[in-house]
């Protein structure tokens, strides 16, 4: 079965060409075709993660107790630093291609990577500023995924914050980071890996400089990523220096564009809410993450409301699959609300269509791919699901996308494609014991001494 227009076609196939992109859908081929078949299979859109920072996979399972990371967000930091501090090139490479690898295990056929480890452990300039970010390009293609490396600014600890030497890492002067992103963009043309720019935040990106990369995206054309308004601290910082929440700041100075995506946006106002509508800006929500760090709940009702752009992101990596962040946006309010299916029927849209759009088409936008949808002229990018899996054996078509969506367990996920090609073959990667051994290694290495 295929997935076409939000609803599942038996009996169909996909046609691609020698390139790797669709011409269309069919039951018939002709003598010239070369015939996969996927017997007992749905095919489905690959979906496409907005919001990843790779290196995170590394503290997984080491900041779920007080004694090494305290209480919140704040001192969970601590633990992110330590596992950046060390890494050489080789072993960003490494802990990229491990998250990558498991991305695509869950159906991920492109990824949006929030990079802002650039520089030394001591806080030096590689002789190549894009070193890293280069390392973590070559990961994603060595797994097979499309990747938008969005190149992050970063240049301070916060407002009356004095410099933190976790943060030595991440920090370049803003002439040195447009230098690095122009040379990044035009090594990039073209082909699976394009860039993104990503001023980190209003926190640790000050107001001018917030403005003059943005200028600089608008002129070039490039998504523009932003973490927005994820703790309430990050309010009163913003409040404080600037008279404002940092969602109104952005509106009053006319950085919002339908071009930005803010990360999170989990405290914003109704009048904030209005003016990301107004923009039609994109909310990359994250809801495993949010959950895990005790962010809050984003308002996605109120969002959807307004015609909102969603997408979802893995953001630290606690958990990648964006079908389970797909069904929280509409789970945690249901929490609040103690009310149901508050996403379905919005303009006479189906819930699971929705959630599934947001996390296909949703991130392909957000990061300005050709994905998300198998439609004629775009990327074959893909993912099949096994339909006697238990979890959703047995149901009816009308209902398989909705079964998908809020019961699917990885283990039914059995084919991915990208561009064409295949990457996960019956739920297993080429290199996948290979990708595996050298992550532990690495893993093993970086927590010796902690």
């Amino acid at each position: 079965m295929l997935l076409v227009d939000g609803k599942f076609v038996s009996g169909a196939g996909l046609l691609v060409d020698e390139g790797g992109r669709v011409l269309g859908e069919s039951r018939e081929t002709d003598d010239t075709a070369q015939v996969v078949a996927l017997p007992g299979k749905a095919m489905l859109p690959g979906l496409v993660n907005a919001h990843s920072h790779t290196f995170q996979r590394l503290i997984r399972g080491r900041s779920e107790t007080r004694v090494l990371n305290g209480g919140n967000f704040w001192s969970w930091r601590d633990a992110m630093y330590a596992a950046a501090a060390p890494l050489t090139p080789d072993d960003v490479f490494d802990v990229a291609r491990m998250a990558f690898l498991e991305m695509a295990l869950t159906g991920i056929t492109t990824v949006g990577e929030f990079h802002y480890v650039h520089r030394k452990p001591d806080g030096g300039a590689y002789p190549n500023g894009n070193e890293l970010a280069l390392k973590v390009i070559a990961a994603a293609a060595s797994v097979g995924l499309r990747i938008a490396l969005l190149r992050v600014a970063y240049f301070r600890a916060g407002f009356d914050l004095a410099a933190d030497p976790g943060q030595v890492r991440f920090i370049e002067p803003l002439d040195e980071f447009l230098q690095n992103c122009e040379l990044l963009r035009a090594g990039l043309a073209g082909g699976a890996a394009w860039m993104g720019v990503a001023p980190h935040s209003v926190r640790a990106v000050p107001l001018p400089e917030l403005r003059q990369i943005s200028a600089w995206a608008h002129e070039r054309g490039l998504p523009l990523h932003l973490h927005a308004s994820e703790q309430r601290a990050e309010l009163a910082a913003c409040t404080a220096e600037y008279g404002a929440t940092p969602v109104a700041l952005l509106a009053r100075n006319e950085i919002l564009s339908p071009e930005m995506t803010l990360v999170h946006a989990v405290h914003v106002s109704d009048g904030e809410l209005d003016a990301i509508a107004a923009a039609g800006a994109t909310i990359c929500a994250c809801p495993t993450t949010e959950r895990n760090l005790g962010d809050g709940i984003v308002r996605a009702r109120d969002a959807a409301d307004r015609g909102i752009r969603f997408a979802f992101g893995t953001d630290s990596e606690t958990q990648i699959d964006l079908l389970e962040d797909a069904r929280e946006l509409e789970y945690h309010p249901r929490l609040q609300t103690e009310r149901r299916l508050l996403l379905d029927q919005i303009e006479g849209r189906e819930l699971a269509s929705r959630l599934f759009a947001y996390a296909s088409r949703g991130g392909a936008e957000s990061l300005q791919a050709e994905s998300g949808a198998l439609a004629p002229g775009e990327w074959a990018d893909f993912f099949t699901v096994d339909l006697h899996d238990p979890a959703i054996a047995g149901v009816a078509p009308e209902h398989l996308l909705a079964a998908i969506v809020f019961t699917l367990s990885r283990a039914a996920i059995r084919d991915v494609a990208a561009r064409g090609e295949w990457v996960i073959r019956e739920g297993a990667h080429p290199r996948q014991k290979d990708i595996v051994r050298r992550y532990e290694e690495l893993a093993k290495r970086v927590w010796a001494k902690h």
